[in-house]
């Protein structure tokens, strides 16, 4: 049991009951987010038809092509501190009314489903004092992930607008895109702009990008791997280093896309 007290996250004692009723609501909730097509769809989780398979699939394959063409692609893993617990209730609840169109008794029964929660810590027979809850999604509840997937909606169009492709599942957020090896150095700087912009968004939204554990993977073909560039993006004051592979939703991708790392 390790000693860090950043490694622990809560989780919500939900009765039986509770979870029933969850069930019963995220399942007209997806049903209503489908059949508008608001649910987001380069989202895969919690998405039918979508599975971390479908996600890594999708983003592997666009890398090969990118490469296949000649082009040099690059890769980023987006790393959020706590996401679920830092989802603010205010925000959450006015963008379920503006941008999912979710009002009236349908909008205060989620209102009462996310206010008045508390939590403490217990270690053996002792226990903390109990604090009341102003942010967060429950973790081990039903609704708390599809509700943190609207929450985020927006980086998708963010993303897009500078020209790269994003794909997420839950909070893990994939940015990527290729270029001309001789068009890499705009090219990265068009990375670093998305970034800031996503680093911004995702300050002013409450929820903390967390630089020290983002990762960055430039990806080419083996013969031409000594070409790569040796720098990577800027995320404020840190600057992330390219890997030679990355982990994204427990699948290793080398930088010449050969998985021999995961094989191995």
């Amino acid at each position: 049991m390790t000693a860090d007290v950043s490694s622990y996250r809560p989780i919500s004692n939900l009765s039986v009951l509770s979870k029933l009723l969850e069930r019963l609501v995220a399942r007209q909730l997806l049903h209503f987010l489908t059949s508008t097509n608001l649910l987001p769809s380069l989202q895969s989780g919690f998405h039918p038809g979508h599975s971390t398979e479908t996600a890594i699939l999708h983003v592997i394959s666009e890398l090969l092509l990118a490469v296949d063409h000649g082009d040099f692609a690059a890769l980023t893993l987006l790393d959020l501190s706590a996401a679920f617990d830092t989802v603010d209730h205010d925000i959450l609840t006015e963008r379920l009314q503006t941008s999912f169109g979710i009002d009236g008794s349908a909008l205060k029964w989620f209102q009462s489903y996310l206010l008045g929660r508390t939590q403490y810590v217990r270690r053996g027979a002792v226990c903390s004092l109990v604090v009341h809850l102003l942010c967060g999604v429950p973790q081990g509840s039903v609704l708390g992930p599809i509700l943190f997937i609207l929450y985020t909606a927006d980086v998708v169009t963010l993303v897009l607008k500078f020209g790269l492709a994003p794909h997420l599942y839950a909070d893990d957020t994939q940015i990527y895109g290729a270029c001309l090896p001789a068009n890499v150095d705009v090219f990265l700087s068009n990375v670093n702009e998305c970034l800031s912009a996503v680093a911004e968004w995702m300050h002013s939204n409450r929820l903390q990008l967390n630089s020290e554990k983002t990762e960055f993977l430039w990806c080419t073909t083996t013969c031409r791997q000594h070409r790569l560039p040796t720098t990577g993006p800027i995320i404020g004051s840190s600057s992330i280093e390219p890997s030679s592979s990355a982990r994204d939703l427990g699948v290793f991708i080398d930088s010449d896309l050969s998985m021999e790392t995961h094989v191995k």
